[in-house]
C-alpha cells in the first residue's frame, strides 16, 4: 500500500526536502503542498491524504488551527498529523499536540527517520517515543490547572486500566508496564487499546495528555 503524504510548510526550500526525501520510499507518494493552513485544510479534503506534515509556524491560518480543522472535520477522515519543528521544546507543540496531531518531528529530522515515523503514524502509532511524550508533555501541562469535569471521563475504567494509563502519561514503554503490573507485555498493550477505546481519544498521545489535564498525573510526578 502506497502512504500518501501532504506537505505543508510556507517555505518553498523546506517542502522541497521533504519532498526529496520521501521520494526515496517507494511506498510514499507526495500528493499536494500547502503554503499555509488554509492550503492544509483545503488540500486534505481534495488528495484525502494517510499523513500530513505540518508546520507549526505558517502566514494567515496556522498549523495548529489548520490540524484541528482537518482532524475533527469530515472531509479527510482517517487522515493524521505530524507537526514539524524547529525545536523540540517549541511552546506550541502541546497545543498542536492538544488539537489532534499524533506527534511531531524536528525539521533537522534524519531521513530514515522520516520515513520511519510516516509509515508509523499512517499505521496509527503515535509518533512521541514515551520518554518523549513525557517530556513535552510535563513542560507545559504544568501551566494550566486540570480541566473541569475531565476525571469523570475516567471512571469508564477498570482499576488496571487505570492504573495502566497513569503509567503510560509517566513516560513508561509497554515493557516497562508490564514488568511493573507483573503481566506481558501484549496484556499491558490489550490494556492501553481499552482505554483508548472507552475513552475515545485518538492514540497514546491523546490518553497522556488526557491523563494530565484529568489530574490523574502531575508535572513532576
Amino acid at each position: 500500500m502506497t502512504i500518501k503524504v501532504l506537505l505543508a510548510d510556507d517555505q518553498a526550500l523546506v517542502r522541497a526536502g521533504f519532498r526529496s526525501l520521501l521520494a526515496r520510499s517507494r511506498d510514499i507518494t507526495v500528493v499536494g503542498e500547502a503554503r499555509d493552513g488554509d492550503e492544509a485544510v483545503r488540500l486534505a479534503a481534495s488528495t484525502r491524504p494517510d499523513v500530513i506534515l505540518m508546520d507549526i509556524r505558517m502566514p494567515g491560518t496556522d498549523g495548529i488551527t489548520a490540524t484541528k480543522r482537518i482532524v475533527t472535520g469530515p472531509a479527510a477522515p482517517g487522515c493524521r498529523v505530524i507537526i514539524l519543528t524547529t525545536f523540540d521544546t517549541d511552546e506550541h507543540v502541546f497545543a498542536a499536540l492538544r488539537a489532534g496531531a499524533s506527534g511531531f518531528l524536528t525539521k533537522e529530522v534524519e531521513p530514515a527517520e522520516l520515513r520511519r515515523a510516516v509509515a508509523a503514524v499512517a499505521d496509527g502509532d503515535a509518533l512521541l517515543s514515551p520518554g518523549v511524550t513525557r517530556r513535552v508533555i510535563e513542560q507545559f501541562a504544568h501551566r494550566q490547572d486540570p480541566t473541569p469535569g475531565t476525571g469523570q471521563r475516567l471512571t469508564v475504567l477498570t482499576a488496571r486500566e487505570l492504573e495502566t494509563v497513569k503509567l503510560v502519561a509517566l513516560g513508561l514503554s509497554n515493557n516497562e508496564i508490564a514488568e511493573r503490573l507483573v503481566i506481558s507485555p501484549l496484556t499491558a498493550k490489550t490494556h492501553i487499546t481499552r482505554a483508548i477505546a472507552k475513552l475515545d481519544v485518538r492514540d497514546r498521545v491523546q490518553l497522556v495528555i488526557l491523563a494530565y489535564e484529568s489530574g490523574l498525573v502531575r508535572p513532576g510526578t
